[in-house]
């Protein structure tokens, strides 16, 4: 969809952007994830993507992306791409080759392995800057004891398990894992299959536990330095400045209508009705 509120005469106006220049998060020099959204090139709409790379044996960790559907495309190598089907409570697997496609539909857990080295993947999203909620923020920051309280769990057990989880993960396993395996054919026996050990000791790198939140704040910063920059511009011509030209009309006004809840499906609404 096309920028309704974009004023295409400013000079700030962009169509264009090396992807190279745009790191999400790193790894390694073998697994890294690159981002497009509407804060890179501003003339996007709903529309960003992540260009994944990734070597054998290495995982997107779980998660979710609550504003957003997704496409994984492989380029080259390939993958195991696994989803939660919220509406029949099962685990979905598919292996994708260059050429082929998985589609996870918007909220729906998952979780992307890299079965070969060298595995490129393109992630398409229908919302300018996708929202990443990843699995070890949960486990890290829900305390151990309502695990063990809601799962009849021992807690002691679970605070041992889940400790070494300091930060975001995002890309696993961490870069510091002791226990590190490489994937076997199947994301499904990853847990259950003793394989040889994958080190890349001449290109580990020390990663600072990945902040979600503070790329937000710089991605918000970014959007109010052009803003000022454009208002600036119409200071100087001797034009009204006005909202409009920099910030997103309301629903009712880009599509003629009244504005819809977005849909995200998670299997459970019926609990909706025992409360």
């Amino acid at each position: 969809m096309a920028v309704s509120y974009m004023d295409f005469t400013s000079p700030n106006v962009q169509f264009s952007f090396d992807l190279n220049q745009s790191t999400f998060i790193k790894k390694d020099n073998r697994n890294y994830i690159n981002l497009l959204s509407v804060n890179e090139l501003n003339t996007l709409g709903n529309a960003s993507l992540l260009d994944i790379f990734l070597s054998r044996g290495n995982v997107i960790e779980p998660h979710t992306h609550q504003n957003a559907s997704e496409i994984v495309y492989c380029i080259s190598g390939a993958a195991d791409v696994s989803l939660i089907n919220p509406f029949t409570k099962k685990l979905l697997q598919y292996s994708i080759k260059p050429g082929q496609v998985v589609n996870v539909p918007q909220g729906w857990w998952h979780y992307e392995m890299a079965t070969v080295d060298n595995t490129h993947l393109l992630a398409v999203f229908d919302a300018p800057i996708p929202q990443f909620i990843g699995a070890s923020d949960m486990l890290r920051l829900t305390p151990p004891g309502v695990f063990a309280h809601t799962y009849c769990l021992d807690k002691a057990k679970v605070q041992e398990a889940l400790a070494p989880i300091k930060g975001s993960v995002v890309i696993g396993p961490p870069a510091n894992c002791s226990r590190q395996e490489a994937a076997p054919p199947s994301a499904a026996s990853a847990y259950s299959q003793p394989t040889a050990e994958v080190s890349y000791p001449d290109e580990q790198e020390h990663i600072q536990p990945f902040d979600w939140h503070q790329l937000m704040l710089e991605q918000q910063k970014r959007l109010m330095q052009q803003q000022q920059e454009m208002f600036e511009q119409k200071q100087a011509q001797g034009t009204p400045y006005s909202d409009a030209a920099v910030s997103p009309q309301p629903e009712e006004a880009r599509h003629g209508g009244p504005a819809r809840p977005p849909v995200i499906g998670n299997g459970w609404d019926f609990f909706g009705n025992l409360f």
